[in-house]
């Protein structure tokens, strides 16, 4: 009997045959034909020859693969769980504790009167990087190492940094003004070269207003690193005033007059701090009294504009001279003039033979 296999095209016209007549058929050799299919006598075959243990083994967990595929998947349950909760009660506490603390700087910087714009900012601020630090850290206790991650940052944040090198410094400044107020608006400062009330204070540079009508934009870094005189920081301040009189002048008489002056002008403060008159120095063709005269910050300029008019006015009532630059010439006696004795051209100098010019020493 021949075997066929269900690939051939000699299996598929017997199956036919077997199919229309019931009998087997034949080759021809005359031996008779099975047609059989080769997938499901494979699986026979397989079935036949399979041992029931192995079955067993499968059935009952004993099969070494998916043992150890049990096992790996419960420690991965019970290893990841509750590192998994504990991440979610970092997160949680972390954010609660990063909105109070935002709340904290906020109200600090409201009590030293902070502009809005730096509270919004530095609140801002300080929750991203609050929050960015609680999220690392519980990255960290699931697993996930995140020292690529702040390698990354690190690195994007110097490329930041060295691009914008004096845009930052600038931003420090207005930082460093902001928090520890060395002036505020309104006040009259004077730095370097710049001198004016200060109009506007923002983050990255100042609005500054001299007396011309003018606007100096300041950045923030030169008025925090350099030295700076605020004229207006205190509620009294002290007006200096140098009166001169020319040599020879009654001194008794001429501090007489100034303390008329002063006690006449009300923007003098007379206590608690007292004006103060004083020989201060003895020039070249001039004798200097300095007047040291307080008063109210608001009534400087004012003061400043109207104690010299009434100087020179009270000078001038009562007979004081003011000295001025003057240049005094002498008329001196004619001199005889100089006259010049001819000299010998037959007169020669003597000298040696070294002294000659060209015998070298």
């Amino acid at each position: 009997m021949t075997m066929l296999d269900d690939n051939s095209t000699l299996m598929a016209a017997a199956a036919a045959q077997q199919v229309d007549t019931g009998a087997m058929p034949k080759d021809e050799f005359g031996q008779m034909v099975h047609a059989q299919d080769s997938i499901s006598q494979v699986l026979k075959d397989s079935l036949k020859n399979m041992d029931i243990t192995d079955i067993k083994a499968v059935v009952t967990g004993e099969n070494t693969f998916v043992k150890d595929g049990l096992r790996q998947l419960s420690e991965l349950t019970v290893g990841f769980v509750p590192k998994l909760i504990i991440a979610i009660i970092i997160l949680w506490i972390g954010m609660r504790l990063a909105k109070l603390l935002k709340k904290v700087i906020v109200k600090a910087l409201e009590k030293r009167n902070a502009e809005p714009s730096l509270k919004t900012f530095l609140g801002s601020l300080v929750d991203v990087l609050l929050k960015a630090m609680i999220i690392i850290m519980a990255m960290d206790v699931i697993g996930i190492k995140a020292t690529s991650f702040i390698a990354l940052l690190g690195a994007m944040g110097l490329a930041i940094g060295m691009a914008l090198q004096g845009t930052l410094q600038n931003f420090a400044g207005g930082v460093i003004i902001l928090l520890m107020k060395p002036f505020k608006v309104d006040d009259y400062i004077e730095c370097g070269q710049y001198k004016g009330y200060i109009k506007e204070i923002r983050i990255f540079h100042t609005i500054m207003r001299p007396f011309n009508g003018r606007t100096i934009i300041i950045p923030n870094s030169e008025l925090a690193t350099n030295s700076l005189i605020n004229h207006t920081k205190e509620p009294q301040i002290r007006l200096d005033i140098v009166a001169s009189v020319a040599y020879g002048t009654d001194l008794a008489k001429a501090k007489a007059v100034l303390w008329d002056v002063v006690n006449a002008e009300p923007l003098i403060m007379k206590e608690p701090k007292e004006p103060t008159i004083a020989v201060s120095n003895l020039s070249t063709s001039s004798v200097d009294i300095s007047l040291w005269l307080w008063t109210n910050v608001e009534d400087y300029w004012t003061l400043w504009m109207h104690i010299r008019e009434d100087i020179y006015i009270a000078f001038n009532e009562n007979g004081i001279e003011i000295p001025f630059p003057q240049i005094t010439v002498h008329n001196a006696p004619e001199t005889p003039k100089i006259h010049m004795e001819p000299r010998a051209t037959e007169k020669h100098l003597s000298t040696s033979d070294e002294e000659k010019l060209g015998s070298g020493n």
